[in-house]
């Protein structure tokens, strides 16, 4: 099971990720946006694409197995 945990973190990460790479303009991401540019400013992007880089990794490691 922690594979398939593990595989949805990394998707979602991954999603994170390029929509701030992209700047996207899709809802879900705008609304994500909108609620983090209360306290990140016009730094906005950079923070998700880390977020989203930190999200990937710890899916990999839970995907290996390391966290369960």
């Amino acid at each position: 099971m922690h594979i398939l945990w593990g595989i949805l973190m990394i998707v979602i990460g991954a999603l994170l990720f390029i929509g701030a790479s992209m700047k996207s303009e899709f809802i879900l991401y705008r609304l994500l946006v909108h609620r983090s540019k209360i306290l990140w400013g016009d730094n906005v992007h950079r923070f998700h694409q880390v977020a989203g880089a930190t999200v990937v990794v710890f899916g990999v490691l839970v995907a290996a197995g390391i966290f369960n």
